[in-house]
């Protein structure tokens, strides 16, 4: 009795060669549809599976393999006596090799214009049993979903006459992350299309973008995975034009820039250090807007992240490389500017589309043993129900550094203040563990430079003490959630000084 291996796949590349090899080696080759065509088009010996279950394909191809002959041969145990009779009393053979991939899925709901018939239609049924089937009995079936394997199975084949437990142990772990991933994009499909947000169950796939050198500390293991049709406004849809390998720290600071400069359609620049914003600056070029983002804090700035929104040309590409900086990204860079920048050896050069044809429908956070799960906030002040609590109504110019500062604090770690002209940040205050603390810091850094800025705070004021602050460091707008139950004591200290005040009955939080 002759081996037998069954191929049927979408993705065609190396299977003729892959088939020729398994021809030289003794295998009768079994397949059906496009693949039986194309092989025999190409000159390869073919056993139809029709021939082989004695039953035509039906309902438009739906039925091609789901048959006992199919999967009896798949599922037997070589080595059981019984198993053994029953193949021989039913007429079936066994079957050594299954080579698979399934329906394109994925691809037919990437396009823009795909009806759900046409998903469905896509969903590929025969193709996971076999290979479940065949990962399941990789005891003595060798498995192969993807075409980067043919080699080495043919390797062991020509030099043992077999693969190896080890290998066929590997393919099938593959064969199941494979249908896993499978069926997680077709649970996500099939879920949007209900309108549930969050199911009872969740099932989410990743596919490995870059294994990292390490993770956030040398001692630790990473890698990086990207969402499959995620977003592709976002460092995981990145192209790096130059520079070294990125690191953890790097996607996770590249990340929250890129966040920030979504929130503006003017020309603008974010540079990030440690997932906040030390700068950013808006202005008629994207050169000017860089320049904002520097003078903001030209500290901090050093070996920070940069994001900007419009193409890097010669005139920012000049300022941007006399500082050190570990990543620029932009939408692109003109030749010019490639030819200034490239010039540093490890600098990273990303680019991302800046076109947000979709978003991630949520946000998650691992926590030990389980996952955090969020809508995004999009929320801005647009959306907000603003109202101006305070005698004195901002000017035009406070409204501009108002709106800026309320763009640009949802971004920062909570408690979280900003202080802003109608063009840039000028102060920062993240993360401390009460809200004077951070305007403390957020106006040390302003200096001079508060005097007739606007400052916004991602939450409410739980006492005045915040509004006394700002208004002795020159302070003269303010932005903020509103809803504490001692609102009407900072409004009365707001007024005290002639300080123009804003409620937006929204907060940010960002843990």
């Amino acid at each position: 009795m002759s081996k037998r291996a069954l191929l049927s796949v979408s993705d065609k590349s190396g299977i003729l060669e892959f088939a020729k090899e398994l021809e030289q080696l003794g295998y009768e080759i079994l397949s059906t549809g496009g693949t039986k065509a194309f092989l025999q088009e190409n000159g390869v010996a073919i056993t139809p599976v029709d021939q082989v279950t004695n039953f035509p394909e039906i309902l438009d191809g739906r039925v091609k393999t789901l048959n006992p002959m199919i999967h009896g041969g798949l599922l037997a145990k070589h080595d059981d006596p019984s198993h053994q009779a029953q193949l021989e009393e039913h007429g079936i053979s066994p079957i050594e090799i299954v080579c698979v991939n399934l329906y394109p899925f994925r691809e037919t709901i990437s396009k823009p214009d795909v009806t759900t018939e046409d998903a469905i239609e896509n969903i590929d049924i025969g193709g996971p049993a076999m290979l479940r089937a065949s990962a399941k009995n990789h005891q003595y079936v060798t498995v192969i979903t993807d075409s980067t394997d043919y080699d080495e199975v043919l390797a062991e084949l020509k030099t043992d006459g077999k693969t190896t437990l080890v290998t066929r142990r590997k393919l099938a772990a593959k064969v199941f992350r494979h249908t896993a991933a499978y069926d997680a994009m077709i649970a996500g499909f099939m879920t949007d299309l209900t309108g549930e947000e969050f199911p009872e169950l969740l099932t989410l796939t990743y596919e490995r973008k870059q294994a990292l050198r390490y993770g956030e500390n040398p001692h630790q293991k990473a890698a990086f995975y990207k969402r499959p049709l995620g977003s592709d406004f976002s460092i995981a849809s990145a192209t790096q034009l130059h520079g070294k390998e990125l690191s953890y720290n790097n996607i996770q600071d590249a990340n929250a820039a890129i966040q920030i400069v979504k929130e503006f359609n003017l020309p603008a620049a974010v540079a990030v250090k440690h997932m906040n914003p030390c700068g950013v600056g808006t202005g008629d070029t994207i050169a000017a807007a860089f320049q904002k983002a520097y003078e903001a804090d030209e500290t901090s700035i050093f070996g920070g992240i940069i994001a900007l929104n419009r193409e890097v040309d010669a005139e920012t590409a000049k300022t941007l490389a006399g500082i050190f900086l570990e990543i620029i990204i932009a939408p692109s860079f003109s030749e010019e500017a490639i030819s200034m920048l490239t010039a540093k050896k490890n600098i990273r050069l990303m680019t991302i589309s800046f076109e947000q044809t979709k978003k991630d429908a949520l946000n998650t956070v691992s926590v030990e043993g389980g996952l955090l799960v969020q809508s995004p906030d999009t929320f801005g002040l647009k959306d907000a129900d603003v109202k101006v609590v305070t005698d004195r109504e901002p000017t035009a110019e406070e409204w501009k550094a108002l709106e800026l500062g309320w763009n640009v604090v949802k971004h920062v770690k909570s408690n979280a203040i900003v202080v802003a002209t109608e063009d840039m940040t000028i102060g920062v205050g993240a993360g401390q563990m009460n809200r004077v603390g951070s305007a403390k810091i957020a106006l040390e850094q302003a200096g001079e430079r508060a005097q007739g800025a606007a400052l916004a705070s991602d939450a409410f004021f739980p006492m005045n003490d915040t509004v006394e602050t700002a208004a002795k460091a020159g302070i003269t707008a303010i932005i903020q959630p509103g809803g504490s139950v001692k609102d009407e004591d900072s409004i009365q200290k707001a007024n005290e000084y002639g300080i123009a005040m804003v409620f937006t009955r929204i907060r940010h939080f960002k843990h």
